[in-house]
């Protein structure tokens, strides 16, 4: 529990010097600051020991529910996508049967006709030679082929990627192999083949379920995060990395997954370097090469000899007067050309103002991710001086609030330039409302980054030098910013989904929740000792994961 301090009214500004300290005195004191309690995370990293683990929870479970064997739950999971509600919903709305057969699972016993062809020697139906019974196998939907045959059909399978499920050979039969025979059949032929299949059917966990996805570290941290709750959220792992789990792209809340991605392909392409080119140019009507002017006047020359009018781009002749340019005339207004080279102007201002902004920002929280080890100096510093200062949670606490508000407002300035577009939204609102919203956002934009320049103010203060009501009153202050910079952080987010993107939420532009604690960190999933893998199991998840 941490003690805090607020002003009545969540969204008063701070006033410097002596109203500042007039603004202390209607400080009270707050017991409990729900902002910074510990949350319950609804996420689990799930590392290179507890991958296999993870998997056969959900197996055995399913196991359990349908009283299936081990292989037959896993196809049916891996058909489903590892939902074990989805397939309790299968089950209850189209029975048990139908859940089955849509899988390849296959549970028919093996009739007395095919024991009695296996005491003897069997025609298999591939190669049709006869085989001895005892080098045929038999799968549980009744179809028998010779072992040679079964190897070949599992290694071309495996060899193609497709050996999650590998299908029975005989013609339109959807049955599913079972994974022993598999493993047992091509281990006796390459054992190395063997081992990719049961990676094949580890990885099956990460990429077949929607609720589990890698780490999207580089170099590859080697864990996965599993999620509980279906919905667009934002997550870190245990290695440090926070990502989005929609799109595996760094946290980039409140942007959208889709204004994200299309502001990174912005940042990244020549699209700006276009509309430069398309500003500040002009192609030689003669061999088409792009001319920069260097100079006031309007007659200029390519490098391959042809004078042009740089008013108009059409090509003159030598002779340049003050009167006039020989063989030439512009004066004549051309509204469309005139409308395209305004508007290429006006992208390229427009991108400039949300670019700049947004970079500064980012540099800001590059610079301040230095003032965590100076902290760290003051209070020990500020210790050894003094004993009784035991508890500075609250320095602490108010830099992380620092940087979870810096990188709110950084990305909020990707969102603007999406948002209040006539592209994205031009159906959704009128200019009149574009407008109206426009300010309204940038409203609580502006409040948002006001006090939070003042909480990195506070922050930088050298309070280890600070005698003890000194200190006290800059806790005060520090403490007092934090709970006000995150009711911002909440209206501003609050303004985004309720006022801005309306129908939007429903299609592609969906945002990760405001969490008060930042982007929440997954805990680890522990290995229950049932579940605990042998050492040739553990080594082929560690060697999946690398």
């Amino acid at each position: 529990m941490v003690d805090e301090y607020y002003v009545s009214s969540d969204d008063e500004e701070y006033y410097d010097d002596e109203d500042d300290r007039q603004n202390l005195e209607l400080l009270e004191y707050v017991e409990n600051y729900d902002s910074l309690r510990p949350e319950v995370p609804t996420s689990k990293v799930i590392s290179k020991e507890s991958l296999l683990a993870a998997q056969k929870d959900d197996v055995q479970r399913a196991m359990d529910v349908l009283s299936l064997k081990e292989y037959h739950a896993r196809t049916l999971l891996i058909h489903y996508r590892w939902d074990v509600d989805n397939v309790l919903a299968v089950l209850v709305e189209k029975g048990k049967d139908r859940l089955y057969a849509e899988a390849g699972v296959t549970l028919v016993e093996q009739d007395d006709h095919v024991s009695s062809q296996l005491s003897s020697e069997v025609m298999c139906g591939i190669c049709m030679d006869e085989i001895p019974a005892d080098q045929v196998t038999v799968m549980d939907c009744g179809h028998c082929f010779c072992n040679g045959c079964w190897t070949e059909h599992f290694i071309v399978k495996i060899n193609d990627g497709q050996s999650r499920r590998i299908k029975c050979m005989a013609y339109k039969c959807n049955a599913i192999c079972d994974e022993a025979v598999i493993r047992n059949l091509v281990s006796a032929r390459d054992h190395s083949l063997a081992e990719k299949f049961e990676r094949f059917l580890l990885e099956s966990y990460i990429e077949d379920n929607r609720m589990v996805k890698w780490c999207p570290s580089v170099p590859h941290c080697g864990n996965a995060i599993r999620i509980e709750e279906d919905e667009l959220c934002e997550v870190e792992c245990a290695c440090g990395v926070q990502f989005c789990f929609n799109c595996l792209a760094e946290a980039h809340s409140p942007c959208s997954c889709q204004m994200w991605k299309l502001w990174c392909q912005k940042c990244q392409d020549e699209s700006e370097t276009v509309n430069y080119i398309a500003v500040n140019t002009k192609p030689c009507p003669k061999c088409g090469k792009l001319v920069e002017k260097n100079g006031g006047c309007n007659l200029v020359s390519c490098l391959c000899g042809q004078p042009f009018c740089w008013l108009c781009g059409a090509p003159t002749g030598l002779n340049h007067t003050w009167d006039t340019i020989a063989g030439h005339s512009c004066g004549r207004f051309k509204e469309e050309e005139e409308t395209k080279l305004e508007r290429a102007k006006r992208d390229l201002f427009r991108y400039t103002h949300y670019f700049n902004r947004y970079q500064a920002h980012i540099d800001s929280l590059k610079l301040e991710a230095t003032l965590k080890q100076s902290i760290k100096e003051k209070i020990l510093h500020l210790e050894e001086r003094e004993s009784t200062y035991r508890d500075m949670s609250w320095a602490t606490n108010a830099l992380y609030r620092l940087f979870r508000s810096r990188q709110i407002i950084s990305y909020s300035y990707p969102f603007a330039y999406y948002m209040f577009s006539e592209d994205i939204c031009k159906n959704e609102m009128t200019a009149e409302e574009r407008t109206i919203k426009q300010n309204l956002f940038e409203d609580q934009q502006q409040q948002l980054e006001s006090n939070m320049e003042k909480l990195s103010l506070f922050i930088e203060e050298p309070f280890d030098e600070y005698s003890p009501d000194e200190i006290m009153e800059l806790k005060m202050r520090i403490l007092n910013l934090s709970t006000l910079t995150d009711n911002l952080c909440a209206k501003l987010y609050d303004c985004i989904e309720d006022d801005l993107l309306g129908s939007l939420k429903r299609t592609r532009h969906s945002i990760a929740p405001y969490k008060s604690n930042g982007v929440e960190k997954a805990s680890e999933l522990t290995v229950s000792r049932d579940t605990t893998t042998s050492n040739s199991e553990s080594d082929l998840a560690a060697s999946n994961a690398d």
